[in-house]
Formats: structure tokens, C-alpha cells, sequence
């Protein structure tokens, strides 16, 4: 190479390195081409690994990029992977994966594995993903790169297959907390918070010391599960370990645990005690505060994260203070609210915004603006919009208006099985109540016709340092006898107490 080729390849190669943008990278891809350097893998790689992986690049741009490199190398074919497994688009990534292998001059690495796995996982690709599994099993690199392990648990667990998730991890002779955390994360975004904490007990026994990514995640399985006593031990965990107590996510996960398990002032304390706070933490005590019932404080809180700790409220932090003003009928200032987000705070309403005030003015039987609210929302009002409507009808006897919501909700191209089953089950209540019997039938004979299935009510209690189930028509619960004999004897109880209220016979408290 000549001197002045080194001095050309010297500056492309700066470019691009120090490339900020598309608008910058695009005259660089030129100029690559001017002096032939776009068919060099090496200096090609930059420019794809850039608009691939940036924050300020575009993936498409990536794609042609690579169209025009003749036998790309592991690399490049990696670096699409990576994107695209992580993008709106994980399927794209199998894609780029089936092309490096009927290339067949570069042959799928470690990395390559990982990345294709990713893209299985987020892209829900159970078929796909069981067949780099059966893979990477016969050529040896599941049991030899954490990495690879760590990616075939992660599928089964976006794929909600708990059982071969939990047999890939057993056969895995190093585990790391990193997998734990993996473990521990599927089942709680599937509800599973009493799975979670039980892996988490079992990862203690096995001598595992958890993280600052593990402990916030075991919290979130304690909200889930109304586990107080077990995130008051994590609570003591993080007091002895100083590191880890200035945390803001360990903090946040704190409030957020001790304000769904109900002890708010638990979760004030630790609120104010945090030395930093994000907006994330704000949230969860704003959040907190409302479903107490606490809604001038929550909307102090709104304040105060402005003026104290110069953090600009997102649409997280709005929702919970729109939902304070639910819980405690506070319509003028919810309504200015949601009229203001946007010049105030530069915060677009979305849906869940609109359902919130919906359900704000329908607690306060002001069903006319509640529809008129609906009509003038500017994207499609979905179920919860919708529900929130026929939930205050129930409550003010509006069958009417209730029919109404219920037909809306089933003409919805996206609703569950769940929601519509729920809907039916509402208003064949509304009719029974109403000694519409005749409607009634014709809504139960619509929920048999459909194939729906009342979902049974659950409720959960820590008693004695022990969480319990209840489910709705279960009586499997080993102190159901005990259960049911006090109920009486407090049915019993309140009985006696109505009948002396209403004789006017004074009563010991």
C-alpha cells in the first residue's frame, strides 16, 4: 500500500469511527466508494456495525449496506444479528442467520448462536429456536459458552415454557446469578411471583450471592405475591451490604414492594431516605400513594420531583397521579391534568391517559362527558376504555349505558377472552339485579355459545411469615375448616350488631 493510499485509508477509517450520525455517515459511505474501500470487509464493517448499533444509525441503511458486500464475514454477519434480535423486528435476525449459513464459506460462532437465540426468544420462535437448540446441543457449544446457556433459557422463559426452561438450567453444570436473574424475571412477568421467590430461596441455599440486578427483580416477585415479610429480610439484606443500599433501582423496587404490600409509610420512609432518585422512583411513590388513597400528597410528589430533584415527570409519573385523582374523585384537577400534559409537560396523551379520566368521571356519574370523551380520543378507545365505562354502570344501575360499552368491547378486533367473558358476566349481573331474567339467560347462553370460561377470583394473604392462595371455589387450603368457622362467627357477629343498631340497644365496642 502506497503512501498516500495509507494516508486515504487513515482518514476513511477516522471518519467513520468518529461518525455522530447519519447525516454525517452517508457523505463517508461516498467517499468510501470514491476511493474503493467499500469492498473491503474490514473498513465496510465500521460503516454497518455504525448504523446498526447506534443509537443514531438506521438498521434499514445497515441492510443495504450488507446487500452490497460480496461473502460478508462472521462479523458483519454478526453484527446484523445483534441489531435485529434486539429490534421491533427480531425475526429479521433468524433471517441474516440462514443467510450466513447457505453461504456456507462462514460457518455460525458462539456469538452467532447467542444472537440467533435473542431473536427466537423476542420474536416468541419456539420451532425455530428449538432447532438452534438441538444445534448447539449436538455440536458441543451449549455446554461450553455461557452465553449460548444463558440465551436457550431465555427462550423457553419469553416462550412460557417453564418446564424445559427449568430443565435446560438443571443440566447446566456452572450456573451464575446472571441465569438465576433470567429464571426468576420469566416467572414474574408470567405472574409466577411465588415460583420466583422459591428459585430465590433455592439460590441462597446453593450459596449464591445476589446482585443489584437480582435483588430488585426478588422485590418485584414480593410486590407480586404480597410477600411482606420476605422483602422486609431483602430490606435488611441491603442495609448490611452499605453498597448496594445507595442503589436507586434496589431504593425504587423498595417503595414499590412496601407500598403494594401496604404499608405506605414503610415505603414514604424509604422514599425519603433515598440519596438519589430517578424518575422511576417518583413514579412508584406516586404511584404508591395513589391506590392508598393518598392523592394530595401524590400530587405534591409532582410537584416536588420538579422543584427538588429537577426531574421532569414522564407519562409513568402522570398515569399515577391521574389515578390518585380517581381513587379520590377528584375530576377538575384530573381533567385539567390530561388537558395540559401535553404544553406542560410536553407529554403526549396516550390511551391508558384517556381510560384513567374516563374512569374518573364515571365513578362521578358524569357519564356524558365520559362519552364525549370517548369520541373525541384520538386514537381507537380500546377495552379498558370501554370497561371503566361499564364497571361505573354496575355501579349506578345505568343498563342502558352499559349495553352500550358492552357492544363497543366485543366489536374490538384485539380483545381477550378474558375481558369479553367479564363483560357478559357484568351485565348479565346488571339485568338479574335490574329482574331482567329474560336478558340474563340470553348473556349466559352468549358466554356457553362462545366457549367462555368465568375466570375464578384470587386473593393472597402473608400470615406468619406465609403467604396464602385463595382462589375462588377452591377448598383444598389446609386451614379451610378454621377459615370457614370464623367466617361464620363473624357473620354472626355482624348480624347481632344490625339487629341491635337498629333497635337502638347501645353496644360495647
Amino acid at each position: 500500500m502506497s503512501r498516500n493510499s495509507t494516508r486515504v485509508w487513515n482518514r476513511c477509517i477516522t471518519l467513520a469511527q468518529r461518525c455522530t450520525g447519519m447525516h454525517q455517515l452517508k457523505p463517508i459511505h461516498a467517499l468510501f466508494i470514491t476511493h474503493g474501500l467499500h469492498r473491503n470487509h474490514y473498513a465496510v464493517s465500521k460503516l454497518i456495525a455504525f448504523c446498526a448499533l447506534s443509537s443514531t444509525g438506521d438498521l434499514h441503511y445497515a441492510s443495504l449496506l450488507f446487500n452490497q458486500v460480496e461473502n460478508p464475514n462472521s462479523f458483519i454477519y454478526n453484527t446484523l444479528m445483534r441489531a435485529y434480535s434486539g429490534s421491533a423486528h427480531p425475526q429479521n435476525g433468524f433471517h441474516y442467520f440462514n443467510l450466513m449459513v447457505t453461504n456456507g464459506s462462514v460457518k455460525p460462532d458462539c456469538l452467532s448462536f447467542n444472537f440467533v437465540l435473542i431473536a427466537c426468544a423476542n420474536s416468541c420462535s419456539l420451532r425455530s429456536g428449538r432447532q438452534i437448540h438441538n444445534w448447539v446441543l449436538k455440536n458441543g457449544v451449549a455446554w461450553s459458552d455461557t452465553y449460548v446457556q444463558t440465551a436457550i433459557i431465555r427462550l423457553y422463559v419469553e416462550c412460557r415454557i417453564f418446564g424445559d426452561a427449568r430443565k435446560v438450567f438443571d443440566e447446566i453444570p456452572c450456573v451464575d446469578v446472571v441465569k438465576w436473574n433470567v429464571l426468576m424475571n420469566g416467572y414474574i412477568r408470567s405472574g409466577l411471583g411465588f415460583q420466583a421467590l422459591s428459585a430465590f430461596r433455592e439460590m441462597l441455599m446453593l450459596g449464591f450471592e445476589p446482585d443489584a440486578f437480582c435483588l430488585p427483580t426478588v422485590l418485584t416477585a414480593c410486590a407480586q405475591s404480597g410477600a411482606l415479610w420476605q422483602g422486609k429480610w431483602i430490606h435488611e439484606y441491603v442495609k448490611k451490604r452499605k453498597i448496594l443500599e445507595f442503589d436507586v433501582f434496589i431504593g425504587t423496587a423498595l417503595v414499590d414492594m412496601y407500598a403494594k404490600c401496604g404499608c405506605i409509610d414503610m415505603a414514604v420512609e424509604v422514599f425519603e431516605e433515598m440519596p438519589k432518585r430517578n424518575v422511576f422512583s417518583w413514579a412508584a411513590m406516586i404511584g404508591g400513594l395513589a391506590v392508598h388513597g393518598s392523592a394530595r400528597k401524590a400530587i405534591h410528589c409532582l410537584e416536588r420531583m420538579q422543584q427538588v430533584d429537577r426531574i421532569r415527570p414522564d407519562g409513568v409519573v402522570l398515569l399515577g397521579v391521574l389515578t390518585a385523582c380517581t381513587h379520590a374523585g377528584l375530576v377538575e384537577k384530573g381533567q385539567s391534568l390530561l388537558d395540559n400534559m401535553e404544553a406542560r409537560y410536553g407529554i403526549m396523551p396516550k390511551h391508558e391517559h384517556y381510560s384513567c379520566v374516563v374512569d374518573l368521571l364515571c365513578r362521578a356519574g358524569r357519564f356524558e362527558e365520559a362519552l364525549q370523551l370517548i369520541r373525541r380520543m384520538p386514537m381507537k378507545p380500546l377495552a379498558s376504555v370501554w370497561g371503566a365505562l361499564l364497571n361505573s354502570c354496575r355501579t349506578h344501575n345505568n343498563i342502558e349505558l352499559a349495553e352500550v360499552a358492552v357492544r363497543e368491547l366485543l366489536q374490538l378486533e384485539d380483545v381477550d377472552a378474558a375481558e369479553e367473558e367479564a363483560a357478559l358476566v357484568q351485565l348479565s349481573n346488571m339485568y338479574l339485579i335490574s329482574g331482567k331474567s329474560d336478558a340474563a339467560r340470553r348473556i349466559r347462553r352468549m358466554i356457553g355459545e362462545r366457549g367462555l370460561k368465568k375466570t375464578p377470583g384470587c386473593s393472597m394473604i402473608e400470615v406468619d411469615r406465609r403467604v396464602n392462595e385463595f382462589v375462588s371455589g377452591d377448598v383444598s387450603h389446609p386451614s379451610c375448616a378454621q377459615i370457614h368457622a370464623m367466617l361464620e362467627l363473624l357473620s354472626l357477629d355482624l348480624l347481632w350488631r344490625l339487629d341491635h343498631v337498629g333497635s337502638g340497644t347501645p353496644q360495647s365496642v
